[in-house]
């Protein structure tokens, strides 16, 4: 037997449904609104990215068109064409008009000392980049994560102490230097060890193909990728047990724990989501550097990437190809952090309200 409904059931009906609505609408709106600071603040970025990448590496001392001829005979008429070619001969303000046109059309230049736009170079050496610093990122993304969560949930403990001294350690040695020591160790050999990798480059060259080129690039990829994973892991996991310390004295965790929970859900299912925020972040920001790359490991270890070609630039200057590189580097820094801001509203939605 089923009961009429009352008109006053119907209008409470109608307004639980409007209020809901109401609640959702509200929720988008704020959520958009938030979408768009983050886009507005993401543009001003990259505005500031061009203006900074042109006149930060004109304040290099040397004159490209002297370090592009240097050792050859040149005369003055000669030094004055090439200005005139490459522009350099134009009021600064000229210069400025025309590089922020060009780099907002896609057209990053051409480069002095290799003659080919900027952009093809960067295309070029960026397959090497992805792969060394993506492998690199994954992995001590991971191992931070895993490291810090165990050591903030045991804090204290013998373990928490010894990967916290580890990762203060590492977190302070330069790439570079510890770079050059596993070169010392595992490369050139030292005492009973032998040398068992390359010293640098990404593969030998004998040709080989399919699986063995495989196995060739992953052998000259052991030492660079253990370099950045000692380095990177380090500031992931002291970052991730720090948020998690802060977690744990929380109510949510009392009460997920009073309802008979085990531990190990408790610390998964409550505990670690809502200590993702800043590792989230700084998850990003690594994946930012897989573009930019590491400027100083690519270097130490010869590998053909966009750090080295980075270096390369540097030392003439090739202002077109500094440039462009700084342009690439510095905006996946900033779709990465865009990426994450865009995420922090899914994972807390207090986030943006």
């Amino acid at each position: 037997m089923t009961t009429a409904s009352t008109p006053a059931d119907v209008v409470r009906t109608e307004k639980v449904r409007t209020t809901g609505g109401a609640s959702r609408t509200g929720t988008t709106l704020q959520y958009l609104r938030y979408v768009a600071g983050k886009l507005g603040g993401a543009a001003v970025s990259l505005l500031a990215v061009l203006v900074t990448s042109f006149f930060l590496f004109r304040i290099i001392p040397g004159d490209p068109v002297k370090a592009m001829t240097h050792g050859v005979p040149t005369s003055a008429e000669q030094l004055a064409t090439l200005r005139r070619q490459f522009g350099l001969d134009l009021p600064l303000w000229q210069q400025f008009t025309d590089y922020c046109a060009k780099a907002l059309s896609g057209d990053l230049g051409t480069s002095y000392q290799f003659h080919a736009p900027v952009g093809d170079l960067i295309a070029t050496k960026l397959p090497a980049t992805l792969l060394l610093t993506g492998v690199a990122v994954v992995i001590y993304s991971a191992l931070g994560l895993w490291l810090g969560t165990r050591s903030a949930w045991h804090h204290g403990g013998l373990g928490d102490k010894v990967n916290t001294g580890v990762a203060l350690t590492l977190w302070s040695v330069p790439s570079f230097w510890l770079g050059l020591l596993l070169i010392i160790v595992f490369s050139v050999g030292i005492g009973p060890i032998p040398g068992l990798f390359p010293t640098g480059g990404m593969e030998s060259g004998a040709g080989e193909t399919g699986f063995a080129y495989i196995l060739d690039v992953a052998h000259h990829m052991v030492l660079p990728v253990l370099t950045l994973v000692a380095v990177g892991y380090a500031q992931t996991l002291l970052v991730m047990r720090s948020s998690l310390l802060d977690e744990m004295g929380s109510d949510y965790l009392t009460t997920a724990r009073a309802k008979g929970l085990r531990d190990d859900v408790v610390r998964r299912r409550h505990a670690v989501p809502n200590a993702l925020l800043p590792t989230v972040t700084m998850v990003f920001i690594n994946l930012g550097h897989v573009a930019a790359g590491s400027i100083l490991v690519e270097t130490v270890f010869s590998w053909p990437g966009l750090g080295g070609l980075f270096y390369q630039a540097l030392s003439v200057p090739d202002l077109p190809l500094v440039q462009g590189l700084f342009v690439v580097f510095a905006g996946a820094m900033i779709v990465m952090n865009l990426i994450a801001d865009l995420l922090y509203p899914l994972l807390d939605p207090r986030v943006g309200r």
